[in-house]
């Protein structure tokens, strides 16, 4: 946004405690700009939000004010509002839009064609492994892979996407100013970059959980279709699939195994009507009139294991006990051929003595 006329209007509205997002488009619809808001007397913008009016006249919001024109004035931070250009085109289509956008890094992703791919925070390493390399592949296409910046498949996606030289989109739940959770802090960073943060909070505003609900139908709300990739039957991942069923967004799953906590979410998905994705190829031919900006990467039909362990187990998660039933290795032989399989990539070690193969 131009940092001059009405930027502090603009401010003042969003910044005031007690005037949600309902009350502020509200005067919005009623006034127009926030100038002319604070220009219309208490009794006009009562019989527009009621006794909320009296909040922009008696709460003091200068300190807040400066700090974000202080933030604003450092380099790759933008605030955009409901009349900006580059307000994103897709988010003015859902029944709830942000009045104003908080953006570190490139506001131009924003424009782009989304899709959102989201999952569980404990994810199982084949999943974070599927994310990354779905995220990557769609991001050579030319969408934007836009998610929540958690730990599990959201990072994986973003990984995916940087990989690809795309642009990817995280939708965080705090302030722009805080990187959370701290453990994606270097993440955070490279999106910051290459891509864009994303929230509706203002500067200073913690973790608390009633905001991630919140921040998930700007996830679906940017994009043209969610791909959930794992997630537990109740969990934040389908919130933000039923949101962007209500937007009227295509909603992708990827099913799992039938032991797996985390596929049942995918697979409740799937039984409600969600499509079901084997491939990247599948969820580009369900979005269509993408402009395709590289040739995507040709999928090698996975081959058979020849390794006679990696054969024992499978695709599903598998108690050490069990494996070695079925290898009939001795079991101090066993854990060595795994170790090796491990270093290697092949097979990942998950709690409760369980091993997986990956790829």
């Amino acid at each position: 946004m131009n940092h001059s006329t009405g930027l502090a209007a603009w401010l003042r509205l969003t910044l005031t405690p007690g005037v949600g997002g309902e009350s502020q488009r509200k005067l919005l619809a009623a006034f127009g700009l926030p100038d002319a808001i604070f220009a219309a007397s208490r009794s006009e913008l009562a019989a527009v939000v009621g006794k909320r009016a009296e909040l922009l006249f008696e709460q003091n919001v200068d300190d807040a004010i400066e700090q974000t024109l202080a933030w604003l004035a450092l380099p790759g931070n933008h605030f955009i509002t409901l009349a900006d250009s580059l307000y994103p085109q897709q988010l003015l289509e859902i029944p709830d839009p942000p009045s104003v956008l908080y953006v570190r890094g490139n506001p131009a992703c924003l424009q782009r064609s989304g899709l959102g791919v989201v999952g569980s925070r404990n994810a199982t390493p084949l999943g974070m492994q599927t994310a990354e390399n779905f995220a990557k592949t769609l991001a050579a296409s030319g969408l934007s892979i836009v998610s929540g910046l958690a730990l599990g498949i959201d990072a994986a996606a973003h990984r995916g996407a940087l990989a690809a030289h795309g642009c990817t989109v995280a939708v965080i739940g705090t302030g722009a100013d805080r990187l959370y959770p701290a453990r994606n802090r270097e993440l955070a960073l490279a999106i910051a970059e290459h891509g864009a943060i994303v929230s509706e909070f203002p500067l200073g505003t913690p973790a608390i959980a009633a905001n991630f609900p919140r921040r998930n139908r700007i996830i679906s709300g940017l994009s043209r279709g969610v791909l959930v990739v794992e997630a537990a039957p109740e969990s934040g991942s389908l919130i933000t699939a039923r949101l962007a069923a209500e937007q009227g967004r295509e909603v992708f799953a990827i099913p799992g195994s039938i032991h797996s906590p985390v596929a049942r979410g995918c697979h409740k998905l799937i039984k409600q009507g969600a499509k079901l994705v084997e491939t990247a190829q599948d969820v580009l031919e369900e979005l269509g009139n993408l402009p395709l900006q590289a040739a995507l990467p040709e999928t090698t039909p996975a081959q058979a294991p020849n390794n006679p362990i990696l054969v024992a187990l499978g695709h599903d998660p598998v108690p050490l006990d069990d494996l070695v039933a079925r290898t009939q290795l001795a079991p101090e032989t066993l854990l060595a051929e795994l170790l090796s399989l491990e270093l290697s990539g092949e097979v990942a070690t998950l709690p409760g003595n369980r091993y997986q193969r990956l790829g």
